[in-house]
């Protein structure tokens, strides 16, 4: 009938139908925890308290929150307790929160005791405390147990979740629960988006096994070019707004690891030593309330030992003994034997070795010999040498990249601890030296820093290959890439991994890797070089890097060599590059040959290019003939 709407049949779905699909899913990433989740976070909890601010009559004069980092010692910010003279005044209080039926806890109160041990750092913005053993009203301090600091980075990466314990405003004990992202992980610093307030200074911030991985001290707030605190309105900021009227980016914690590195440079005293080893050293063993320990049940005396082989004994009253052997991770594709794992760890302690055995011949060996280098390019170049004066820029071009592709002969893996930093990027010093900032850096301690650095990241890609089937392909690649992005070499690709998407061989080339502190590495980020004519016109500088406006980048230091290595790059890869406004405009290739001109090769760069010649068997045409910078047609090159 006209005017009437036709009915829509019904969908049915029959068991047949269902049969072809999975009833429930995951969507995105996985959220699933395992339940224990739960009780550990509980258990993390416990040696959190609320710092009581006190003036010398005991007046309250602010709230901030701490937590028990080793039996004795207590962590928390250095703005909460500035001087020793406060924190003696001050005090811990736990249980500072509601029960399970909704009714407040007992607090215990304990004295601090600066006396027997205080360290304080304001631009790390912590302070390490001892705590009186007995509270107020006669209960144990063990009775609340601690949380151990790990040194190790790599605990949580950008993209994962962090949760906070926290007394907000001096308020009971609140948690901010894993729906707070990390999003930026500075040399010193984490930046994560949680919910925080005056009196959550010194919380810690976990990550999802509940470890600390830093030290919440801050917000940080949106500024205008000038610094200046920018308010919600997009206006600036003035102090009788209030905080809350703040345009606030993120928050801002202290990296667990760099406060270890500090606390372990300061010289103590003996008994000070003691305390700060038994933080630093020892595994906890809280004594907190377990399932058996319940009112009207008898309760059961429960200890551990562990011996220096590695045996656990625990006594329940019973005695049982374990002996842990290596452990073993599983990935989606196999399962790594005992066997295995000390196989790998023998594997890399050689590696190891082999790399600081080849530093230290160093020192014996020529660091660059003039005459066989000549010799070795003249019959590199042979063929070509005779030909050049009749080829014009577009056939030089095809050419040499002919030539560097057919005696690239071996393709080396990336792995700057190995092949980069004992012998390759050496200065004549026997030095390494920051591509930007030329910032001097013992061999020995960069190649064992990113020897742990892979370690690190061998484990947590084992980890991650425990939940890559609940992960689509792009997905998994992501996790990847934020997991290296956490746990980066201090080396730098001047031609950006993301440009070529990881790929080998361009990732492991050694023509254009350089070391560069991991600082330097991130602030460069993957902007392309660029030469400012006005250096107020930046938006940012750091320190010595360079400067960066935008999305352009120039370095400090390096430019001749940065530039032969990307004219390197563009040669041996033709359209890796591509022709846009974030990579290089056929244009831009003006800049980097007005720097190669500029800057003629150096001692350095010759014994790079003869290194490199051994080890992967080709060469960079423009440290071995500079002049023809301006004969090859470079734009080619471009994709």
């Amino acid at each position: 009938m006209k005017g009437e709407l036709n009915p829509v049949p019904p969908v049915v779905v029959t068991r047949t139908d269902l049969d072809n699909f999975s009833l429930e899913r995951i969507i995105f990433k996985s959220d699933l925890m395992s339940i224990n989740y739960l009780e550990l976070g509980t258990q993390a909890a416990r040696s959190v308290g609320r710092i009581r601010i006190q003036s010398s009559d005991r007046g309250i004069e602010g709230y901030g929150t701490g937590f028990m980092v080793s039996p004795k010692l207590l962590l928390t910010n250095h703005h909460v307790l500035p001087s020793h003279q406060l924190t003696s005044f001050s005090q811990i209080e736990f249980n500072y929160q509601d029960g399970t039926n909704g009714q407040p806890l007992h607090s215990v109160v304990f004295n601090l005791d600066p006396e027997t041990f205080f360290l304080t750092d304001e631009h790390l913005d912590y302070t390490l405390v001892a705590v009186r053993d007995e509270a107020l009203n006669n209960l144990n301090l063990s009775e609340f147990g601690w949380n151990r600091l790990i040194e190790a980075e790599g605990k949580v990466i950008v993209g994962e979740y962090v949760s906070i314990i926290q007394h907000p405003s001096g308020e009971s004990k609140q948690l901010a629960l894993r729906e707070n992202q990390l999003i930026d992980v500075l040399e010193d610093f984490l930046h994560y988006q949680t919910d925080t307030a005056p009196g959550s200074s010194g919380s810690p911030v976990f990550n999802d096994q509940w470890e600390v991985v830093s030290l919440h001290h801050s917000g940080v707030p949106k500024r205008d070019r000038q610094g200046r605190i920018l308010a919600i309105d997009g206006k600036i900021w003035t102090e009788d707004q209030g905080e809350e009227r703040v345009d606030w980016l993120a928050n801002e914690g202290v990296r667990i690891s760099r406060i270890i590195k500090h606390v372990k440079q300061q010289r103590l005293s003996g008994d000070q030593k003691q305390l700060r080893n038994q933080m630093l050293e020892s595994q906890p063993n809280p004594a907190r309330k377990r399932p058996f320990e319940k009112e009207g049940v008898c309760s059961v005396n429960f200890s551990q030992a562990t011996s220096s082989d590695g045996t656990v004994t625990w006594t329940i009253p019973i005695q049982i003994s374990v002996k842990l052997g290596q452990p073993a991770i599983a990935s989606s594709t196999s399962t790594l034997s005992n066997d295995d794992t000390r196989k790998q760890q023998i594997i890399e302690s050689r590696s190891l070795e082999e790399a600081l055995e080849e530093f230290r011949e160093a020192s014996r060996r020529t660091y660059y010999d003039e005459v066989a280098d000549e010799q070795n390019r003249d019959n590199y170049y042979r063929d070509l040498t005779r030909r050049v004066s009749f080829l014009d820029s577009e056939d030089l071009y095809r050419e040499l990249n002919n030539l560097l592709t057919r005696t690239h002969s071996k393709r080396l893996s990336y792995k700057p601890s190995s092949v980069l930093y004992p012998w390759v990027d050496l200065h004549p010093d026997l030095k390494l030296r920051s591509i930007y900032s030329g910032q001097a850096f013992d061999p020995e301690d960069l190649i064992r820093e990113d020897f742990q650095i892979d370690q690190l990241r061998a484990l947590r890609t084992q980890e991650l290959q425990l939940k890559e089937s609940t992960l689509t392909q792009e997905q998994y690649k992501k996790e990847l890439d934020l997991l290296e992005a956490s746990l980066p070499y201090n080396c730098e690709h001047v031609v950006p991994q993301s440009w070529f998407g990881k790929a080998e061989p361009m990732r492991g080339d050694l023509h254009h890797l350089f070391a560069c502190e991991i600082p330097c590495n991130s602030f460069r980020s993957n902007y392309p070089y660029f030469d400012f004519d006005d250096y107020e016109e930046r938006e940012a500088i750091r320190d010595s890097c360079g400067k960066l406006s935008g999305d352009k980048f120039e370095p400090s230091k390096g430019k001749g060599e940065v530039t032969r290595a990307t004219l390197y790059f563009l040669l041996r890869y033709p359209g890796e590059i591509n022709k846009t406004e974030r990579e290089y405009k056929a244009e831009r290739i003006e800049t980097l040959l007005k720097w190669h001109n500029a800057n003629s090769p150096t001692e350095y760069e010759k014994h790079r290019n003869a290194a490199i010649f051994e080890k992967q068997g080709n060469r960079n045409p423009l440290i071995d003939f500079p002049d023809l910078g301006n004969k090859i047609a470079f734009r080619l090159g471009l994709g």
